[in-house]
């Protein structure tokens, strides 16, 4: 009776090393890279620090009564730091190796594309796990901003689904910029004005009809199920099911965008 392991077996180990290696790889890449570093993983820091310091002690007055703004600010900050530590920051990068050639010549080398692509989605999602930690410890200990334990479960779904989301769209926008020159305009322009109307700086009185149109967009519900996990008035787990939902419906039309460009990531 053979003992051996499986060929499947083997293959999927060896695929999780390299993806593992590759993860490595990018986070030396991505760290080592200042301007890039600064833009996607300090900046929503120095925006929390500055924002929350300047309307530190307001309040602002809910559909359940007032909560500090910081308690609001936060959460929403919190939600503009996963978008540019993956929405951006998989587009600028994704946009840079396909016009250098890398993601080309990538095919031509042992490691596996499963293994890659995986080994760059992996890091990005580290790079937010860190700064979360980051921004959570900052409201915690300089503003005395915390999620309860009750709503966790509500936090811990947005954050997973709305970094999913936003990773598989980071990667698949790139099929539709025609090269890296013109990535920081698109994503500047696909980002900057949503999040003016999606509750991500400041909690204001739009109209129905422009807080109909952030709805259909996923920033809006990322930074609205971060908020309501935070909201001292939220009952129960925390889990804002039509934000989620949405999320959702974005991610599988991440996933549909970064399966076709990776098919032709050179744009041929």
């Amino acid at each position: 009776m053979s003992t051996g392991t499986h060929p499947d077996t083997w293959s999927l180990r060896r695929d999780l090393r390299l993806a593992g290696w590759q993860i490595l790889y990018e986070q030396r890449a991505f760290w080592r890279n200042r301007a890039r570093a600064f833009f996607s993983f300090l900046m929503p820091v120095m925006f929390l620090v500055i924002f929350a310091t300047i309307y530190h002690g307001q309040t602002i007055r809910g559909p359940h009564g007032a909560i500090s703004y910081d308690a609001f600010f936060v959460p929403g900050i919190l939600a503009y730091g996963i978008i540019a530590t993956t929405f951006t920051n998989m587009a600028m990068s994704t946009s840079i190796l396909r016009e250098q050639g890398v993601l080309k010549r990538m095919a031509g080398t042992p490691l596996p594309g499963s293994a890659y692509v995986a080994g760059r989605i992996g890091s990005t999602l580290l790079i937010t796990t860190e700064m979360t930690v980051v921004v959570l410890v900052i409201g915690r200990v300089a503003y005395g901003v915390t999620v309860r334990g009750a709503t966790l479960p509500g936090l811990l779904a947005a954050l997973v689904i709305g970094s999913a989301s936003f990773t598989a769209r980071g990667v698949g926008i790139v099929r539709y910029i025609k090269n890296a020159e013109a990535t920081p305009a698109v994503i500047n322009f696909a980002i900057l004005p949503l999040t003016f109307i999606s509750g991500v700086w400041f909690h204001s009185n739009l109209s129905t009809g422009i807080t109909d149109i952030a709805k259909v967009f996923p920033i809006r519900p990322l930074a609205h199920a971060l908020q309501y996990a935070f909201n001292p008035f939220t009952s129960g787990s925390g889990i804002e099911a039509n934000d989620l939902e949405t999320l959702a419906i974005w991610l599988v039309v991440g996933v549909f965008m970064m399966a076709r460009f990776l098919r032709r990531p050179a744009g041929d």
